[in-house]
């Protein structure tokens, strides 16, 4: 359900950093209007993680950019025992919303939502718990297929692979959905080419790192994917994905890598040359349209759902491997694109957002 909103993404370029975990930021121009003070709690990873946190970040900035009478700030949480009190501690300094980053906290924004009735939550990766809170999910199965395919059209040994940070439906729903790609390559081409990492039809299997920060983990799961001949990797872990480009680049460029979340190529510049591609994820430009709406004195309500069809997911650019992905493999993707958007390519990770 799409509550209060029309909303539609554009997608952010994700290099903004915040120097302080506390920071207030705010333009100096003036502009007309209520300020709304917007806050926003990190999961674990940092503000410059790569991934999600340093995204969801983005569409922070870019509200203040757009509206100076958005004040800003972020807090990290070190591990998932500061979600509660992180969440709190926005709440009991005044903050007219605050927007936690991942599905972990999903349960500790409904306890302080429900809590704190008169201010307003969002949540990155969950459904709305509550009539103060606003869900932003996005329905990365779909992006996550067009990576499985491409990886699929890419590989020259038969062999792919995708590892997790960790167990959890906002991670293996981009796991799901590289893995149907890849099959529904394997089913259009007569091809049988081997997903090492993950099988849809074991959700508890998998190999996972069991963290979004730890690259060394990271680069040894990739590097024995490797050995067992995976030629292209694609890591759901936020920072812990950065192993992987660590792996690639001493590989020697042997190893592809496709990244998650944002364009690698704009997060993760340092390992470029090794990344086919990135499944994005809409977080900066849905978290900017929220909070600017806030702003508007209009605060959503229900659960917001980014698809292809809504720029909420989906590849970025092929960068330096433009020219190497043949010519009939993109329009292959294309043809994909199209057929899941018209709902004739079904998509049956269980992990799927419907409301």
């Amino acid at each position: 359900m799409i509550g209060g909103l029309a909303v539609s993404l554009a997608l952010t370029a994700c290099g903004s950093k915040a120097k302080s975990s506390t920071s207030t930021t705010t333009s100096g121009a003036s502009a007309a209007g209520k300020a709304l003070n917007a806050c926003m709690v990190l999961d674990t990873g940092g503000v410059d993680d790569k991934s999600f946190n340093q995204s969801s970040w983005a569409g922070m900035t870019a509200a203040n950019k757009a509206n100076p009478n958005i004040k800003i700030s972020y807090v990290p949480s070190n591990t998932s025992n500061d979600y509660t009190p992180n969440l709190t501690a926005e709440a009991a300094k005044g903050c007219d919303t605050t927007i936690a980053v991942g599905g972990l906290m999903s349960d500790n924004v409904k306890a302080v939502a429900a809590a704190n009735p008169s201010l307003h939550f969002a949540e990155v990766d969950s459904a709305s718990s509550g009539p103060n809170v606003y869900g932003i999910q996005f329905n990365t199965a779909q992006g996550g297929f067009l990576g499985g395919y491409l990886a699929a059209g890419m590989t020259k040994t038969g062999t792919v692979a995708t590892w997790g940070g960790l167990n959890i439906p906002p991670v293996t729903i981009y796991m799901d959905g590289f893995w149907e790609g890849v099959q529904y390559y394997n089913s259009q081409n007569s091809k049988s080419v081997k997903v090492l990492g993950w099988n849809e039809t074991n959700q508890k299997g998998g190999t996972f790192a069991g963290s979004f920060t730890d690259q060394n983990k990271g680069e040894q799961i990739t590097q024995t994917f490797e050995q067992e001949g995976a030629d292209i990797v694609f890591p759901v872990a936020g920072g812990s994905g950065l192993g992987a480009g660590a792996a690639a680049q001493a590989s020697g460029g042997k190893l592809s890598v496709i990244w998650v979340d944002t364009d690698g190529c704009v997060s993760a510049a340092q390992y470029c040359q090794y990344f086919l591609t990135s499944v994005t994820k809409g977080l900066s430009g849905s978290v900017e349209t929220y909070v600017r709406a806030a702003a508007s004195g209009t605060f959503p309500s229900g659960s917001f759902i980014g698809t292809l069809s809504n720029a909420g997911t989906g590849l970025a650019p092929f960068h330096d491997f433009d020219s190497k992905v043949p010519t009939d493999l993109k329009t292959q993707l294309d043809k994909v694109k199209a057929g899941i958007v018209a709902g004739t390519i079904k998509i049956t990770s269980p992990s799927q957002p419907t409301s």
